[in-house]
């Protein structure tokens, strides 16, 4: 059986409603709900949630694993949330959260609007800095790229938006 699979998911705090077909979870923060996969047996033990596979199968066994790691990431984020923090790294480049879209000036003779999706919290607590909040750690994820995808980091000066523990390698410039 999966190694991940194996342990248990503690609910601290956080409140399971299991069905057939959807695992919902409700926390401080809020709810999330995620398909349930058939191939997985969820059982409620306690205050404590195991996982086993349904049959023998080599998906069963993978997908315990996969499902665990799922559920646990939901107690986690309805419970404490998820954060990604973002840098910008440039002359002039800018950011300013302003209710649910983040205003970013990033050398474009245009600003970049990014309308953030619901359940996804912008902060920007310098001009330089932006904190990305949410119960979701997919959406959080998905959000900081698309935020970083407007202006990657390039490789001779740096310049550009960087998660904050990123390091970027520079390139020495070309020699005549």
């Amino acid at each position: 059986m999966s190694r991940v699979g194996k342990s248990p998911v503690a609910l601290e705090g956080a409140e399971v409603v299991l069905s057939d077909e959807k695992i919902i979870v409700k926390g401080p923060l809020g709810t999330i709900s995620q398909n349930a996969n058939p191939l997985v047996i969820i059982k409620v033990e306690g205050s404590t949630l195991v996982f086993a596979p349904a049959d023998d199968s080599r998906e069963a066994n993978a997908m315990t694993g996969t499902m665990r790691a799922l559920v646990a990431n939901m107690v986690l984020g309805v419970t404490k949330g998820f954060e990604r923090k973002l840098t910008l790294v440039g002359v002039g480049y800018r950011a300013q959260a302003q209710g649910d879209k983040l205003n970013l000036s990033l050398g474009f003779s245009h600003p970049v609007v990014h309308q953030m999706p619901e359940g996804i919290k912008a902060e920007t607590p310098s001009q330089t800095e932006i904190v990305i909040k949410g119960i979701n750690k997919q959406q959080v994820g998905q959000v900081s790229a698309e935020v970083r995808g407007y202006r990657p980091p390039e490789p001779y000066k740096g310049k550009g938006v960087r998660y904050a523990n990123e390091v970027v390698a520079l390139k020495e410039t070309k020699k005549k």
